[in-house]
């Protein structure tokens, strides 16, 4: 018995975990790398093992960083089935054919430039086709807290983890040789005490944990002021007649955005002047399915919902799908919020919006979530005087707002609570952080013997479990 650590290892995306137990395999998430060029190109890579030899796939939930390579993974021979909560199979058909339409685009222009210069056609990872056939592989769909068996020795059991709609973190039962290991893959946790989506739950009692330490060396802010220091931006940028942009995931960040500016408009703490753009086709999509599950939401959600109305819209919001109508926003000059992705800047409709509005001193850019090293995003909130935007400098003139609370993982605090629960587990995997994060994280664990795996490394699972009752 054996983890292979085949992604996030010493970074916080590409997350994919191999199981491998009686000759057979099991993949815990099979994730894209997000980041710069370099960092990107990591994708085209070997996976680290053969797909054609991977048996079954559980997926924690939708994030491209989790699921993104799947088609490639089929692509490249896997046959199996994919485990999947509803809301995570939905969600999961979105952004898989998001990513395929975006890398299409990319590839058509790389290719014009690569032409130019005498060199080959430019390619994508992978295409619509390849997303058809990955969705054909999903399937059954699975409930929290009903365990299922993906190979012969392994019972599966999905836990609500409270990061984004349809999430969950896998509890694997292993058997072999007589012995019996319980491990636990966090896949992402959420912050408790959040609006829509319930609490995570406390982590089982097991002997192995895989972690992830996004925030393992940090807390959020509150997120009272978080919702206030949004507000405040945009009232201020509105005083000066300007706009603000937030780029913005299309999953559980847009749709808790616009759950606090609908409560900022009812309250009267926003202006009444102010329009919302979700310019988003994935996020509107994305809100959508999240008016599918009202089953899933928390008793403020709930709330809102069970008095007729709708946690996301309000009178003023206006979603805007097609491309003209994205352009169209360039009249805007003042009193308008807009929502778009990148969450990172690192492609999507908000490239073009910061190319007008970043040279703009009486706007805003106000960034609501985790920025990696190499991004755009990160390079604005670490001070850049200017971005590269279609090939040109564009000036940083425009407030620039880093409001942490609405993160969607754990910080510190909430992560430790729900290791605790595990035990301790004996051991401890640390991975989906960056050095500096899991380096703090691991000095606050005790108990336990903590390994911050490199990419490739295994973990032999022999021997941490315990003997296993008989007839099994």
């Amino acid at each position: 018995m054996h983890i292979v650590f085949c992604g996030a290892a010493g970074t916080v995306t590409g997350s994919c975990h191999l199981v491998e137990v009686g000759g057979r395999r099991i993949l815990v998430d099979c994730g894209l790398y997000q980041g710069g060029r370099e960092v990107e190109q990591q994708n085209e890579e070997p996976f680290g093992f053969d797909p054609r030899e991977i048996d079954a796939v559980i997926l924690t939930h939708a994030h491209l960083d989790h699921c993104g390579r799947l088609p490639l993974l089929v692509r490249r021979g896997f046959r199996g089935r994919i485990y999947a909560t509803a809301a995570t199979y939905d969600l999961a058909r979105l952004v898989l054919a998001d990513a395929a339409h975006v890398m299409a685009e990319d590839a058509r222009y790389e290719s014009r430039r690569a032409a130019k210069r005498g060199e080959p056609e430019v390619f994508p990872l992978f295409d619509l086709v390849d997303v058809f056939d990955t969705i054909d592989r999903f399937g059954p769909k699975v409930r929290y807290g009903h365990g299922f068996e993906p190979i012969p020795g392994v019972r599966a059991t999905f836990h609500d983890a409270g990061h984004i709609l349809g999430s969950a973190f896998v509890e694997l039962e292993i058997v072999e040789d007589g012995e019996v290991v319980r491990v636990v893959f966090s896949g992402d946790l959420g912050q408790p005490g959040r609006p829509i989506l319930h609490d995570p739950v406390p982590c089982p009692p097991c002997d192995v944990v895989v972690t992830e330490a996004t925030y393992g060396d940090r807390e959020h802010r509150s997120l009272e002021e978080s919702v206030e220091e949004l507000y405040d931006a945009i009232r201020k940028a509105h005083r000066r007649g300007g706009n603000v942009l937030v780029p913005t995931f299309a999953l559980e960040r847009a749709q808790e955005l616009l759950y606090f500016l609908r409560e900022g408009f009812e309250q009267g703490r926003l202006p009444k002047g102010v329009r919302v753009f979700l310019d988003s086709p994935m996020a509107i999509s994305a809100t959508e399915i999240f008016e599918r599950y009202p089953d899933d939401f928390d008793e403020d959600a709930c709330k809102v919902a069970c008095a007729g109305g709708d946690p996301f819209r309000f009178p003023n919001l206006i979603m805007t799908r097609d491309t003209e109508a994205s352009k169209g926003l360039a009249r805007f000059t003042s009193g308008a919020v807009i929502l778009a992705g990148s969450g990172m800047c690192t492609g999507g409709r908000i490239r073009h919006h910061l190319r007008r509005e970043l040279p703009r001193r009486e706007s805003a850019v106000v960034f609501v979530g985790f920025a990696a090293l190499g991004t755009p995003a990160r390079r604005i909130i670490d001070g850049a005087r200017s971005l590269r935007l279609f090939g040109e400098e564009v000036p940083v003139r425009a407030q620039i707002h880093t409001v942490g609370g609405f993160s969607a993982h754990a910080g510190q605090r909430e992560l430790l609570d729900w290791w605790r629960a595990s035990g301790p587990a004996r051991t401890t995997a640390i991975v989906h952080a960056e050095p500096a994060a899991a380096r703090a994280y691991k000095a606050r664990l005790e108990g336990t013997r903590v390994v911050i795996p490199r990419l490739f490394e295994r973990l032999k699972l022999s021997g941490l479990g315990r003997p296993a009752a008989k007839g099994k």
